[in-house]
């Protein structure tokens, strides 16, 4: 995926100028906005058929408040600075952050993080039966690159994930530490060559996330809406099967 996709979301969407729109002056324009990346499977995409689950998700979320869906895509600071959007889909759901940014946050509707990815062949169950020199697959400057480093366990820097994958395909590293969508994102797209996940940092906090909609400064009924949305669309299965999809499976928020 793009680099740190969702905290980019985060960060540069709390730069945008646009003005909050209440629900009420949403149903009369007629639209939810998104604003999302162009070409970040599975998470977005503008070109082909396959729309990314973000998106997926908001067309839903635009049907239960009975508008339509309109999408802005933008790649950088500058873009969601001009951007008009009242949602982002994948904030991490930290209120306190969110609201350094002029973001509201939904209810939680899955939870997200870094788990670890070995190939078919690795006889792997934990980060500890990595031999001593196996080299793990990271993001360049991401908290778990930092925590291997202290364990003493040998890292190998890539710009993005998707070169993780790439590179642990090809035998180049031993694991990758990517978060589990990349992974099922990773198998829907290479059937043949499917790796295996293993849960190797549950108990670290900062490597597990709730995630939520980020909303622009919303009022109370565009807040509530978007939360009856998102519990209507999680008791009838309609997240599960929108994520599973993209071989992605909806965790519960804790």
């Amino acid at each position: 995926m793009r680099l740190v996709v969702l905290a980019s979301l985060l960060a540069l969407c709390g730069a945008a100028d646009a003005a909050a729109r209440p629900l009420d002056a949403i149903r009369q324009r007629g639209a939810l906005t998104l604003c999302a990346h162009p070409n970040a499977l599975p998470f977005a995409s503008r070109q082909g058929d396959v729309p990314g689950f973000q998106v997926e998700i908001a067309r839903e979320l635009a049907k239960r408040l009975e508008v339509s869906l309109e999408q802005h895509w933008v790649i950088n600071s500058f873009q969601y600075r001009r951007a008009d959007c009242d949602v982002i889909l994948d904030a991490i759901a930290d209120r306190a952050v969110l609201a350094e940014v002029g973001l509201r946050m939904s209810r939680p509707y899955h939870r997200s993080g870094v788990v670890l990815a070995v190939g078919p062949n690795s006889t792997a169950a934990s980060l500890a039966e990595l031999g001593s020199e196996q080299r793990v697959g990271v993001q360049v400057g991401s908290i778990v690159s930092m925590m291997l480093a202290k364990r003493g366990v040998k890292a190998s820097p890539f710009a993005f994930e998707d070169d993780i994958m790439e590179a642990l395909a090809k035998g180049e590293i031993d694991a990758a530490a990517v978060t589990p969508a990349t992974i099922g994102w990773f198998n829907h797209t290479h059937p043949d060559a499917r790796v295996r996940r293993i849960p190797a940092f549950e108990d670290e906090p900062d490597l597990n996330w709730n995630v939520a909609v980020g909303i622009l400064s919303p009022d109370e009924k565009l807040r509530q809406g978007i939360d009856a949305a998102l519990e209507a669309l999680l008791a009838d299965g309609t997240l599960a099967r929108i994520y599973e999809r993209y071989d992605v499976e909806l965790q519960p928020p804790k």
